[in-house]
C-alpha cells in the first residue's frame, strides 16, 4: 500500500448557523428507523414489556458519543475517519472496514421486512420476488439522483417527516394510562416482574437491538463521510461524489488539511463543535430515541401478549390490524404501508452508506492503483454488487426477515465493540491537544466500548456452548 500523504495546512472556515448544518444526522437516523426503532425494539416489547426500554435509550445515548467522536475527527482533518485510522493502525483497517461492513449487511433482512408489511397492506401473498423488485428500485434511485449525499438526504428528511408525527398520533390515541405507567417504570429497568431484564429474553436478539439503537455497525462510521461531503468545517475543501449517469464531476481529495492551533481557530473549531453537537443530539438522539420509545410503545399498547407476536415480523402486521380495528380501517393499512416505506428508507441508506464505506476503503487500500477520482465508479460497483447478494439470497430462498436482521445485527455489534475503541485512541493522540475528547467524552466512549464488548462476548460464549452441546 502507498502511504498516504500527510495533512497538509488550510484556513478553518467560519462556523454556519445551526439550520444550515442540518442534514448527515437524517441519513443516519433514517438509517436505523428501520432497524432498530421498527423491528427489533417493538419485537422485544411485545414479547416481553416495556421493563427493557432503558436499554434502548443507553444504547442511543452511547451511539450519540460514539457519533461525535467520528464526527470531531473530520471536523479537525476534513478527511474521512478511515483514512485517520489507516494513518494510526495501517493497511489492516481498510481491509477490516471493506469486509465487516459487506459482510453483516449482506443479509437483506431489512428489505424482507418491508417486503412483507408491504404484501400485507395490499392483501397479497409474500414472496421474495417483492424483496428483488424493492432492491432494483433501490438501484433505480441512486442511479437518477445527481449527487448521491443529496438524494440520501432528500429521501430520508422526507419519510422522517411524515412518518414520526403518524407514529406520535397513532401512540397517543392507542396508549392506556396503564402504558404509559409501564413505559416509565421500563425507563429505569422496571419491567413486569423483573428489573432490567427479563427471563428468556434471547441474548442474540437483546445484542441486535443494542447494535440498532441508532444506526448500527460501521454505519455509523459512514456520519464521517457525511459530514465531510456537506462540508463541515475542514470538510469544505474534500468533494462530494455525484451520480456517474448525470455526467457532472466534483474534485475529490481523499487526505485532508487540517489548521493552525491559533485562539482564533481554536475558539472557531470549539463553535463548530458546539453546533454539531446540537445537530446531532436534535435529529439523531432526541428524534430517534423518541420515535424508538413511541414505536415500542404501540407495540406494548397494540399486540403485547398476543398470540402470533413470538416470531417473525408478524407483529407490526397484528399491530396493523388492532390499530384498523381501534381506529377506521384506512389508518391500519396506511400504518402497514408508512412502516414499509419507513423500512425501504433504511435498506437504501444502508447500500448507499455500505457502498461509500466501501468504495473509500477500497481507494485507501493502494491509492495509486484505484484512483480518488474514480470514487464514484467504486460507489455503483459496491452498490450493485450488494444489490446482486441480496438478490440471490432471495432466489436461494432465504426470505425470513427476523432472522436475517438478527443475524446481520450480532455480527455488527461485534466490530463496534472495536472500533469503538480505535476511535477513540486515534482521538487521543492523533489530534492536537485543544482538539481532543474532554474527560467525559473519553467516559461515556470507553463505557460503549466495555458495554459491547461485554455483551458480544458473552453472546459468542452462549452460542457457542449451545452448538458444542
Amino acid at each position: 500500500m502507498n502511504k498516504l500523504a500527510p495533512l497538509g495546512k488550510a484556513k478553518l472556515p467560519k462556523p454556519w448557523a445551526l439550520k444550515n448544518l442540518i442534514g448527515p444526522s437524517f441519513i443516519i437516523l433514517g438509517v436505523g428507523l428501520g432497524s432498530g426503532e421498527l423491528i427489533l425494539w417493538p419485537y422485544l416489547s411485545s414479547n416481553f414489556g416495556l421493563g427493557i426500554i432503558w436499554a434502548a435509550v443507553l444504547g442511543i445515548t452511547f451511539q450519540f458519543f460514539i457519533n461525535m467522536e467520528i464526527e470531531r475527527y473530520t471536523l479537525a482533518t476534513g478527511e474521512s475517519i478511515f483514512v485517520g485510522l489507516t494513518r494510526k493502525f495501517g493497511r489492516f483497517a481498510p481491509i477490516w472496514f471493506i469486509i465487516t461492513t459487506l459482510v453483516p449487511w449482506m443479509w437483506p433482512g431489512i428489505i424482507a421486512a418491508s417486503s412483507k408489511v408491504l404484501s400485507s397492506a395490499f392483501g397479497i401473498s409474500y414472496s421474495g420476488y417483492i424483496g428483488i423488485i424493492l432492491l432494483f428500485f433501490i438501484g433505480i434511485l441512486y442511479s437518477l439522483g445527481q449527487v448521491v449525499y443529496k438524494t440520501q438526504e432528500s429521501i430520508q428528511k422526507a419519510i422522517i417527516l411524515i412518518g414520526v408525527p403518524f407514529v406520535f398520533l397513532v401512540t397517543l390515541f392507542l396508549a392506556r394510562s396503564g402504558d404509559w405507567q409501564a413505559l416509565a417504570g421500563g425507563l429505569v429497568g422496571k419491567g413486569a416482574g423483573f428489573w432490567f431484564l427479563p427471563k428468556g429474553l434471547p441474548f442474540a436478539t437483546f445484542l441486535a437491538a443494542l447494535a440498532y439503537a441508532g444506526a448500527g455497525g460501521n454505519l455509523n462510521l459512514a456520519q464521517s463521510l457525511y459530514a465531510k461531503e456537506k462540508g463541515y468545517g475542514m470538510g469544505k475543501y474534500s468533494g462530494r461524489i455525484t451520480n456517474i449517469f448525470a455526467g457532472k464531476r466534483e474534485e475529490i481529495k481523499l487526505e485532508g488539511k487540517t489548521f493552525d492551533m491559533t485562539p482564533e481557530n481554536i475558539s472557531s473549531f470549539k463553535t463548530w463543535w458546539k453546533r454539531i453537537n446540537i445537530e446531532h443530539a436534535l435529529v439523531f438522539w432526541l428524534t430517534g430515541a423518541f420515535t424508538m420509545i413511541l414505536l415500542s410503545l404501540l407495540a406494548y399498547s397494540t399486540v403485547y401478549g398476543n398470540p402470533g407476536v413470538e416470531t417473525s415480523i408478524n407483529f407490526v402486521i397484528h399491530e396493523g390490524n388492532v390499530i384498523a380495528q381501534k381506529t377506521f380501517p384506512f389508518l391500519g393499512t396506511f400504518f402497514l404501508i408508512m412502516a414499509a416505506i419507513m423500512l425501504f428508507g433504511t435498506q437504501f441508506s444502508v447500500y448507499g452508506s455500505n457502498s461509500r464505506i466501501s468504495g473509500e476503503n477500497l481507494v485507501i487500500v493502494n491509492p495509486e492503483k484505484f484512483k480518488i477520482e474514480k470514487l464514484p465508479k467504486y460507489f455503483y460497483l459496491f452498490l450493485w454488487l450488494q444489490l446482486a447478494a441480496g438478490i440471490t439470497i432471495f432466489a436461494l430462498g432465504f426470505t425470513e426477515p427476523l432472522a436475517l436482521v438478527v443475524t446481520g445485527a450480532v455480527l455488527n455489534a461485534i466490530g463496534m465493540f472495536i472500533y469503538t475503541g480505535m476511535i477513540l485512541w486515534l482521538n487521543l493522540t492523533l489530534l492536537e491537544k485543544p482538539l481532543r475528547p474532554s474527560l467525559i467524552r473519553i467516559v461515556a466512549v470507553g463505557s460503549a466500548f466495555l458495554f459491547y464488548g461485554g455483551f458480544s462476548i458473552f453472546t459468542i460464549y452462549l452460542n457457542l456452548r449451545k452448538f458444542l452441546s
